[in-house]
């Protein structure tokens, strides 16, 4: 059996991308990376999101949304385009999820202004009845804390780090994490993929994001390093990486609603 892996948080559409994104998909698709979601972070990059789904279709899939580091410079008429255009797609089987979107403590000067997007694109995900990927740096506890208000379904904590402490209360209200790279080599992130079952699992890397650790360093990161990540989440779990890479396929498929060819 084929394996097939899964990229359920890259930056597609940044530029870093834009001129070699041909050739990145292309070595996914060698790769066995059967389907990826286009995280987004402000207007811009959330319309190249859906004009990559377009291109490669049942391949890329888009998250829109606008990210907790955009907020600083956001003007009020760029949310509320950013809104128009996601209710603009909404009937388009590519549009997958609201995302990136968050809060981040490292921008606590703007507290208010990152509570007031967070709140609106959490109320447009409700309205829509579409999953949510979360960047939560420094402000998990007080993310999980208020999710409850809304009525989300689905929940994806991209990049869980901490604290490890929360992760039954994850598991028990049916989210989800991805992990990427440092799943390689992070005992940290090694012990929440131990901790997490893998009901609750899904794959990323966060591309562009660099790592700058070994195997990684120098490298571009593209959806290329996913079978690393399972093969780190297999040797952690104890189990075949063809079982890892079906499971996390099989949760791709159940958290956004599609089908994997």
């Amino acid at each position: 059996m084929e394996l097939r892996y899964v990229d359920a948080h890259i930056h597609l559409s940044d530029e870093e991308y834009s001129e070699i994104i041909g050739a990145v998909l292309e070595e996914a698709r060698r790769s066995n990376v059967k389907a990826l979601v286009s995280n987004s972070m402000d207007l811009n990059t959330s319309v190249k999101s859906m004009e990559l789904s377009k291109k490669y279709p049942r391949l890329v899939y888009a998250a829109l949304g606008i990210h907790p580091w955009n907020v600083n410079v956001l003007s009020e008429n760029e949310l509320y385009e950013t809104s128009e255009f996601i209710l603009k797609n909404r009937q388009d089987d590519a549009l997958v999820a609201i995302g990136e979107i968050g809060l981040d403590f490292k921008y606590r000067g703007i507290w208010e202004k990152q509570l007031h997007v967070f709140n609106e694109m959490l109320c447009l995900a409700e309205r829509l009845g579409l999953p949510v990927i979360i960047h939560s740096r420094g402000t998990t506890q007080e993310i999980v804390e208020m999710l409850p208000s809304y009525n989300i379904k689905k929940v994806l904590l991209h990049w869980f780090s901490n604290p490890v402490s929360l992760l039954p209360k994850i598991v028990e209200r049916g989210y989800c994490i991805t992990e990427g790279p440092p799943a390689v080599y992070s005992n940290n992130i090694r012990e929440i993929i131990q901790r997490i079952p893998l009901e609750n699992f899904l794959t990323e890397t966060d591309g562009p994001v660099r790592y700058f650790r070994c195997p990684f360093y120098g490298k571009l990161t593209t959806p290329t390093l996913i079978p690393m990540v399972v093969q780190a989440v297999a040797e952690i779990k104890k189990m075949s990486v063809a079982d890892v890479a079906e499971k996390v396929a099989k949760n791709f498929e159940n958290f956004f609603g599609i089908s994997i060819v």
